[in-house]
C-alpha cells in the first residue's frame, strides 16, 4: 500500500481497482481500512456458516467439509443489476493461513474462474486493519467482462462495508 492509498482509507474511502486479463476474466481488488484488531476481522471473515446472516446478496453459506485449515464451503448467491440478476451456486475450497490470509478457489459452481485472496495487514500508519480482496472472475453464463466489473463495482461496498461493519461491532 502506498502512502496514497493509507490516505484514502483512513478517510473511509473504499479502493477498488479492475483489470480485464485475456479469455475474458476479469481481474478485482479491493481495500477497506476497519478499526479493529486483525484477530476481530478474521472472526468475521472465517465466520463462514453465519455468512448470509450479514453479507448482501449471500443466501446461503455453509461449510461441508473441514480438514485442518481447509475447508469446503456451500454458497449460494445472487449476482447482477435490476432485472438480469441471476441466483449462482458455487462450491469452494478455502485455505485458511492464519492469521492472515484466506484463499479460495471454486471446485464446481456458476463460474469458469472464481479464486482468490482475502488479505488482512496492518500498517504503523493508520491504527486497525486494512482488509483487501483479491479475485479473478469469469461467469460460466452469458456475461461480459464489463458487466461482471461493473456488478463488482456495484457489490463489492457493500461486502466490504458488511465486514468492516460485523468486525467493528464484536
Amino acid at each position: 500500500m502506498n502512502e496514497k492509498e493509507l490516505e484514502q482509507l483512513q478517510k473511509g474511502d473504499i479502493i477498488i481497482n479492475l483489470t480485464y486479463l485475456p479469455d475474458d476474466v476479469v481481474s478485482v481488488s479491493s481495500r477497506i481500512h476497519i478499526v479493529a484488531q486483525p484477530s476481530k476481522v478474521w472472526k468475521t471473515l472465517a465466520d463462514y456458516d453465519n455468512l448470509s446472516s450479514y453479507l448482501p446478496k449471500v443466501l446461503s453459506s455453509k461449510v461441508v467439509e473441514r480438514k485442518g485449515n481447509e475447508i469446503i464451503l456451500d454458497q449460494i448467491g445472487k449476482t447482477g443489476i435490476f432485472i438480469f440478476e441471476k441466483i449462482v451456486h458455487f462450491r469452494l475450497k478455502i485455505t485458511e493461513e492464519y492469521p492472515g490470509i484466506i484463499s479460495f478457489e471454486q471446485v464446481d459452481g456458476d463460474f469458469d474462474i472464481y479464486q482468490g485472496t482475502w488479505v488482512i495487514e496492518t500498517s504503523d500508519t493508520i491504527q486497525g486493519t486494512v482488509l483487501s480482496y483479491n479475485a479473478e472472475i469469469r461467469p460460466h453464463f452469458f456475461a461480459p467482462p464489463i458487466l461482471v466489473s461493473f456488478v463488482q463495482r456495484q457489490d463489492l461496498p457493500g461486502i466490504l462495508k458488511a465486514h468492516k461493519h460485523r468486525a467493528e461491532t464484536l
